[in-house]
Parts: C-alpha cells; sequence; structure tokens
C-alpha cells in the first residue's frame, strides 16, 4: 500500500513514528521527518516561527499542496496530521481532483478551543477522523476516538529521585516562551537550596542558542528528554503546551506556567472562549471533573508564587487525578489508526 503523509510538526512526526511501527507493507510519500524515509520536503522547511516566518512561507505552503495533491494520485490513501492551515486546503485540493480517495484526518483541528467553522471543512472533506479526546465528539460528526497518543509514547508512572529531591523545570521550546520564564526559573531555583534542579532544554537547541536563549544555567543539571526528566522529578513547573499533559500521564505533581507578551496574552484569551489552559483540565472540565493541576499566568509568574505553589501541593490528590485522567484516556491511539488505514 502507498500512503501520502502530511506531517509539519515534530510531535506530529513522533506520532508518526509509532504509527509506522504497527503498519506492515506500508509506503510513505509526502511531508515528514527526513529519519523516516525520504519526502518530498522536509518537516524542517515548514516551521514557523512568527508572522514574517509565515508570510515567507505561505507561497511555498501554496505550491507544496499543488505538489502533494498530484502526488495523491499515485497514492491508495491519504493520512493527515494536525497542522490544519495546511492540511484542510490539502484535503480540499485532494477531493477536487480525486473525489473517491480516501482521506484520514490524525489529530484533529482544536475547534473546542477556536476556529470552529474548521470542523465543518474536516468533515466535508477527510472520510475518517481519528480523535485523539473524547470530547471531540461533540464537535465532529464523524469523529471516532482512537485513544490518545502520549499514552503510547510514555511510560506513565514516576521513579522519583530516592536519595534527593528532585524538581524539573520547563520552560518550553520556543525562544519568546524561554527567555520570558528562564530569568524567573533561576530565581525560583535559587529558593529551592538542597534540591536537585532538572532543566529541559530540547536536543534541537545548539551551544549559541543555549546562551542567548537560556543564559546562565550552571545552577541546573541539563537533561533533554521531557518524559525521563519528569518521570524522575517530585515536583515540575511547565511551560503551557503539550507538556504538560505528558506530566499530567506520566503522574507528577506540576504547575502550569505561561507568560507571553502582553498583547499576544489578551488576543490569545479574546479567541480562546475556554475557562483553562492546560490539556489535562481541558479534559477534565469537558468530561464534568475537577481539574488535575494550578495554572498561573503573566505577571503571577513570579518566584514567590511558584514557590508557594510547590509547598502547598497536594501529593496524593494529585496522583487520584492522574489516574482518573489516564481512566478517561484509555490507551494509545497508534493501534486503532493503524486498523483505519490497512
Amino acid at each position: 500500500m502507498k500512503l501520502l503523509v502530511s506531517a509539519l510538526e515534530p510531535s506530529a512526526n513522533l506520532h508518526l513514528k509509532y504509527l509506522l511501527e504497527k503498519l506492515e507493507g506500508v509506503e510513505i510519500s509526502g511531508i515528514f521527518d527526513r529519519q523516516l524515509g525520504e519526502p518530498l520536503y522536509g518537516m524542517d522547511e515548514f516551521s514557523v516561527m512568527g508572522v514574517v516566518d509565515v508570510l515567507s512561507k505561505y507561497f511555498k505552503g501554496k505550491e507544496a499542496v499543488a505538489e502533494m495533491a498530484s502526488l495523491a494520485r499515485e497514492c491508495d490513501k491519504v493520512l493527515l496530521i494536525d497542522a490544519p492551515a495546511f492540511n484542510i486546503p490539502l484535503a480540499k485540493e485532494i477531493k477536487k481532483r480525486y473525489p473517491n480517495k480516501e482521506v484520514i484526518y490524525y489529530i484533529l483541528p482544536k475547534v473546542w478551543a477556536w476556529k470552529r467553522k474548521r470542523a465543518a471543512l474536516v468533515d466535508r472533506y477527510c472520510d475518517r477522523l481519528a480523535s485523539i479526546f473524547p470530547f471531540e465528539s461533540k464537535f465532529y460528526e464523524r469523529a471516532e476516538y482512537v485513544g490518545n497518543p502520549l499514552l503510547d509514547e510514555i511510560e506513565t508512572g514516576r521513579k522519583p529521585d530516592p536519595d534527593r529531591e528532585t524538581i524539573a523545570f520547563l520552560p518550553g521550546s520556543r525562544r519568546g516562551e524561554i527567555t520570558r520564564l528562564m530569568p524567573v526559573f533561576k530565581e525560583t531555583a535559587a529558593g529551592l537550596e538542597g534540591r536537585r534542579k532538572l532543566l529541559v532544554i530540547p536536543s534541537f537547541v545548539d551551544e549559541k542558542k543555549i546562551a542567548e536563549w537560556y543564559g546562565d544555567i550552571s545552577g541546573f543539571e541539563v537533561v533533554n528528554d521531557t518524559h525521563e526528566a519528569v518521570a524522575q522529578s517530585h515536583f515540575a513547573f511547565v511551560c503551557s503546551g503539550t507538556a504538560t499533559l505528558e506530566t499530567a500521564l506520566i503522574g507528577t505533581p506540576f504547575v502550569l506556567v505561561y507568560k507571553a507578551r502582553p498583547l499576544d496574552y489578551a488576543i490569545g484569551r479574546f479567541f480562546v472562549k475556554l475557562p483553562h489552559v492546560g490539556l489535562a483540565n481541558i479534559i477534565m472540565d469537558f468530561e464534568g471533573r475537577s481539574v488535575v493541576h494550578p495554572e498561573i499566568f503573566q505577571e503571577d509568574v513570579n518566584p514567590r508564587n511558584l514557590l508557594n505553589l510547590y509547598g502547598s501541593v497536594d501529593r496524593d490528590l494529585f496522583e487520584r487525578k492522574s489516574r482518573e485522567l489516564r481512566e478517561i484516556l484509555k490507551h494509545g491511539s497508534a493501534s486503532a489508526v493503524a486498523k483505519m488505514i490497512q
């Protein structure tokens, strides 16, 4: 079987990697990590950091949609992973050219947070909708819950250092969020004398960027693997993003921290009509249950508040909520998506 794949982001390619392990006799083409095969485009060609980058990538994106749609002719099925700004136009173009070509969308657009009109477009241009959150059936008519990919990719359960209390600091992966959080994290770490302090730095960040983005990190032990750092920690300070759901599933108590430019924060709060930011809390809210972890934003992200949250954590309650969350999500998604494809 020939499968056309569109996976533009690192997280999408991690999910694709686990999915390919479940597929037999499948040849992939399209856009994905070069480590997974020989793509038409590598995912690195579509990384976007800001408005200028978006504009510079616009014409490349239109060209790529046309090329991918042409490539679909030779493929049996199409798999789109996340990236709705690219994948919805691609699905539309493929269906325009080849109405009978089966299109599977895995990691659906988060219409429950914003841009709800995308749900109708996905329902219209895609044949199978592989949902990774149980509540998405409220927003997509044909959503099929397949499990959550994080349960394929992480080992749930903690292995904290028995000899020394360990605290993990996860300032994110983008320059802006890192540079805004690191000064606060350094001051917070200084107030945690005698503890082992892990700083998660993505493996793609080179030494020059470490110096520019993080500054002096002599007070931390650097770890590249998020799961490894979180699993061996007693507590974590985690930047808003997928890492918060990973941490919640692993079972390490944490606080979500988010510090954006004031205008960006105001715009985000205007468009995103949800009471919570963390994925774990969003899931629990849709299930009608109490939240898993605290969330703290903007000027409230300061050493005093972070240390107070660390000192007041109810570890038994967090462990119960983490188990609840795993029960809601049930299992990983790779096997179910593989069955959709084959």
